[in-house]
């Protein structure tokens, strides 16, 4: 069998998320069904974590495993793109790996982008695909707000509650937020993150930006350990993975 990574580019707006549901379709099953199709065999695609429903993607990593050894890359991903040009997947590319590759076990690194665009005109070309805010955002709070995320800390405040992870404690090695205009952008580093962490910080990052809390409260509401005292989570149409890094 040979490993072949994937990465994988997509508009989440019409799934139920990238993990294979029942209620829904996902990104995975998409995928599993296009490539089983073509390479003529059973293909299971395992991705580096799961997104939301409405979440998207601009880099997300997977890998699978095939009998066959795919000869010409270009026209592999340009075969395969067409089939899931209808679905808004694209593969961006592909590169055979060694057997002990694991696009989630491996990753040591994953980055993700949340896209706040702060006016009072309703969205055309960006409907869906980021967080409309009509009242005006205080960036400069937001940012040292920003700055109490990162090093190691106990997350539970932003945790799900059906979150399945071991442990609430993870390290932010970096989380920053860039203002151009009407376009915030808040990105967030760390090896792995809990079930609607970043939408639960990015939206308590606006309860601080829109002066509903100050960063007494913001503080608080996070050192609290306490999932009643998060702000209501970012909307899902605002959120990319970015980038796994290995």
């Amino acid at each position: 069998m040979i490993t072949y990574q994937i990465i994988v580019e997509y508009l989440g707006t019409n799934f139920v998320g990238w993990q294979i549901q029942q209620n829904g379709l996902s990104v995975q099953e998409v995928l599993e069904k296009v490539l089983s199709k073509f390479l003529k065999e059973k293909i299971k695609i395992i991705g580096s974590g799961r997104t939301d429903a409405g979440v998207h993607a601009s880099e997300q990593s997977a890998h699978f495993k095939t009998n066959g050894k795919i000869i010409n890359k270009d026209t592999f991903i340009n075969s395969i793109n067409f089939f899931l040009s209808k679905y808004s997947i694209s593969i961006l590319s592909i590169k055979k790996k060694q057997n002990g590759f694991h696009a989630r076990h491996s990753a040591r690194e994953r980055i993700y982008k949340y896209f706040i665009i702060n006016r009072y005109s309703s969205l055309v070309l960006e409907k869906n695909k980021a967080w409309h805010i009509k009242k005006k955002l205080d960036v400069k709070i937001m940012k040292r707000g920003a700055s109490i995320l990162k090093g190691t800390h106990n997350f539970s405040t932003f945790r799900a509650s059906s979150c399945q992870a071991k442990s609430p404690i993870k390290t932010m090695k970096n989380a920053t937020i860039k203002q151009n205009k009407h376009n915030i952008v808040l990105t967030f580093q760390s090896e792995s993150f809990l079930q609607q962490q970043v939408r639960s910080m990015v939206g308590s990052l606006k309860y601080l930006g829109e002066g509903k809390w100050n960063l007494k409260d913001f503080r608080k509401a996070f050192l609290s350990k306490n999932r009643k005292m998060c702000a209501p989570p970012a909307p899902a149409h605002g959120l990319y993975l970015a980038k796994i890094k290995y």
